[in-house]
């Protein structure tokens, strides 16, 4: 798995059940509402800073996921993507980089294109159950709840970039 992880240099994210925990939320006036987990943002933000990308890929569309990834300085976003594998394919392209050097993050069959190319896959505990058998990593929490840290943590780690981002949080 190491060696894997050690080629990583692009983590792309589905939406809802990965940053989210999956509901939809809609005010009486059409609004929409996501809850993202503050932990999965400083997991993203220390990903950055260790040098690699962050990027989105979702089928639906929303402006709370602009927000989000605004905030977040995540500039690669692909919203209403019905055959997420296009922007995949274009993302590569325009980065100059292989499949063994991205990882994805997805919860549902329709993650399965590209779960299925990449260097490292991983779903979250509460995926659809047919996610499973094609990925390299189940995170223990659930999506929106700490699952992209998770995997963050475990970039970092097995990246070698652990200590270079994280070690000044434990120093005196």
């Amino acid at each position: 798995m190491e060696q894997r992880l050690q080629k990583i240099r692009l983590l792309l994210l589905d939406v809802d059940g990965v940053l989210t925990d999956g509901r939809i939320i809609y005010g009486s006036d059409g609004t929409e509402t996501k809850a993202f987990d503050v932990k999965d943002g400083h997991g993203l933000k220390m990903l950055q800073r260790a040098g690699l990308l962050t990027g989105i890929i979702t089928g639906r569309e929303s402006t709370v996921v602009l927000h989000r990834a605004r905030e977040l300085g995540i500039e690669i976003v692909h919203q209403a993507a019905k055959d997420k594998l296009i922007p995949y394919r274009q993302i590569l392209s325009d980065l100059g980089l292989s499949d063994d050097q991205v990882a994805y993050v997805g919860d549902d069959i329709v993650d399965l294109p590209i779960l299925r190319r990449v260097g490292f896959a991983a779903t979250v505990a509460d995926c659809v159950e047919d996610v499973r058998e094609h990925v390299h990593y189940v995170t223990n929490r659930p999506g929106g709840r700490g699952a992209v840290r998770e995997i963050c943590d475990l970039l970092l780690r097995g990246g070698g970039y652990w200590e270079s981002v994280a070690g000044k949080y434990f120093t005196v």
